[in-house]
């Protein structure tokens, strides 16, 4: 995967000098970082719509979509696979794979003799109503 990411970066930056009339990655570049972010957020919008519809074919579709999007933003933004793939390399030092550090944690691990962990916080299990005011 990240062989794939890498090779799709490649030829996102080559194509940031490309022509517009032909490539569809270069008019995209060419439009600006506010139009690419809103393209990525919207492959992202339809990634939760065809999940929560059960639509798994269109989910993974949408999702492709959704990497090449992100690929083209960070090529936009000067960032490197390599670089994303070193924070994941950091954040599974520090809190094992499949865990989101809080926004709290510190950059470099705390050396410490026992291991730092976050808080675990309960969610409730159902939806709380709105209040609704009074029409006074």
């Amino acid at each position: 995967m990240s062989d794939s990411i890498e090779r799709l970066h490649k030829s996102v930056v080559a194509l940031q000098k490309g022509d517009p009339q032909v490539s569809r990655t270069a008019r995209l570049i060419r439009s600006g970082r506010a139009k690419i972010a809103k393209k990525m957020a919207e492959e992202a919008v339809e990634v939760v719509v065809d999940v929560m519809r059960g639509n798994r074919e269109a989910a993974v579709r949408e999702s492709a979509d959704l990497l090449y999007h992100l690929v083209v933003l960070w090529a936009e933004a000067g960032i490197r696979p390599q670089d994303v793939w070193a924070e994941m390399d950091r954040r599974e030092r520090l809190l094992g794979l499949a865990e989101k550090p809080p926004k709290d944690l510190p950059l470099e691990p705390v050396p410490t003799a026992v291991p730092v962990r976050r808080k675990v916080v309960a969610l409730e299990a159902r939806r709380i109503p709105k209040r609704r005011r009074s029409g006074y």
